[in-house]
């Protein structure tokens, strides 16, 4: 058995409001605590309606002073969006707060679409040289050198642990290139997660902060009870991803008691292999559909997203998922 996660983008529910949706977040924060979840990171978005953690680490702070043992982070930070000053800054400040509990995944991605992105004051050349951004947050947040002249206060010498997130194999180079953790977003897009996880192992080099490598793996599980209510809860993430393929992002939809009156056979070919570490199902279904995604890909660690209208359905899909024999305790 491995450790299970939580990745939670603070969704806003249709007719809720931002303040609603944060106010979910800490309560699933809470409880992921008491059922035993290694983590709980939460993810930079901008501009989307639907998504309430596009100032990460401020909601990051309330996760964390919320809870008293479970790791916080971010899955991630975009850092093309960023100086790497400031985030060293941020998350020095939060390494401060809440010491021993605070991770920091890095992404290359906008999280966000390029008018946005301009609207950031960020060129969007700037994911060119993630590389180097990378390398330099690392150099803030190490013991400060002779003659170093700027510096992170808070944030120097506190050796915040950094993650690689990635969708394709640049994330798995990289990661591997500098000796970290690495996490892959199969739970959207798993088409080169295979490939992605060879490259990582066969690439590693050692570092300070990993001798060996360490996979983490995304899936979208939605557990319920009995089968036909998971599948009926599922639909919430089924719309989500057609709405995608329409350009028609929005706030969470509720369930629908039939999907196939949504979508048209081609978004549903197509949805299915965007949703493929997607899962649904009772704790034994769950269960034997995480088992054979760990034997498949050898993950260290899987971070579980769980896109639920009804807070408390949602609330007991984490709690069925904690007691169902995958996670390691």
């Amino acid at each position: 058995m491995i450790p299970l996660s939580v990745l939670d983008l603070a969704p806003i529910r249709r007719g809720d409001t931002a303040a609603d949706a944060l106010r979910n977040t800490l309560d699933l924060a809470r409880h992921a605590e008491t059922w035993g979840y290694r983590r709980y990171w939460l993810a930079e978005h901008h501009n989307m309606t639907g998504i309430a953690s596009a100032a990460t680490s401020v909601v990051i702070g309330a996760v964390a002073g919320a809870t008293k043992t479970i790791r916080v982070g971010a899955g991630g930070v975009m850092l093309p969006n960023h100086s790497p000053l400031v985030i060293a800054e941020q998350f020095g400040t939060l390494e401060s707060l809440y010491p021993g509990r605070i991770d920091l995944g890095l992404g290359r991605a906008p999280g966000t679409d390029q008018t946005t992105l301009r609207a950031l004051r960020r060129n969007p050349a700037a994911a060119e040289h993630f590389p180097d951004d990378v390398l330099e947050l690392q150099a803030f947040f190490a013991p400060l050198r002779e003659g170093q002249r700027i510096r992170a206060v808070p944030g120097h010498g506190l050796n915040v642990p950094l993650w690689i997130l990635g969708s394709s194999l640049y994330g798995a180079q990289l990661a591997a290139a500098l000796g970290l953790p690495y996490a892959f977003a199969s739970h959207f897009a798993p088409d080169a997660l295979y490939q992605a996880l060879q490259v990582y192992r066969q690439q590693f080099r050692p570092s300070p902060q990993l001798d060996k490598p360490y996979a983490m793996v995304g899936a979208a599980v939605v557990a319920a009870d009995s089968d036909d209510e998971a599948r009926r809860l599922f639909t919430t993430l089924q719309q989500q991803f057609t709405n995608m393929l329409r350009n028609t992002r929005g706030q969470m939809a509720p369930p629908l008691d039939d999907i196939d009156q949504y979508w048209s056979p081609a978004e549903k070919a197509q949805v299915a292999r965007m949703l493929a570490c997607a899962f649904h199902g009772s704790p034994t279904t769950i269960r034997a559909s995480l088992e054979r995604l760990i034997e498949d890909t050898g993950a260290d660690e899987l971070m579980v997203t769980g896109p639920i209208f009804d807070h408390a359905a949602r609330l007991r899909s984490y709690e069925l998922l904690a007691a169902c024999g995958v996670m390691a305790r």
